[in-house]
């Protein structure tokens, strides 16, 4: 279970980074609040991970869910531009995260 909390938390830090963005400098209310309950859930589900994982281990995947997530998000919904040696540091990311994954 403390994996599904773990990839929900860094679901979530895509959920409140994308809101953040929305939120135009938290000059819109409900975006705002969106941000700051999406903040609140992704810590409370990482600290729910951290009860059984060690934090070597959670801490660099949830925020390697949350870099890729968002990258992703602008790419989508933002047209953000990224250049080919970005997506070879994108693949490095990933890389290190299922490394880091495999080898703990």
């Amino acid at each position: 279970m403390q994996w599904v909390y773990l990839i929900f938390a860094g679901l979530l830090e895509c959920v409140w980074s994308t809101t953040m963005k929305l939120s135009n400098g938290f000059s819109h209310l409900w975006w705002s609040i969106a941000t700051i309950i999406g903040l609140v859930l992704s810590f409370l589900f990482l600290a729910l991970s951290l009860k059984r994982l060690d934090l070597s281990l959670a801490y660099p995947i949830w925020t390697g869910i949350g870099a890729v997530g968002s990258i992703l998000v602008g790419l989508i919904l933002f047209h953000d531009q990224i250049s080919p040696l970005t997506w070879l540091f994108i693949a490095l990311l990933i890389i290190g995260i299922i490394g880091i994954k495999v080898t703990s």
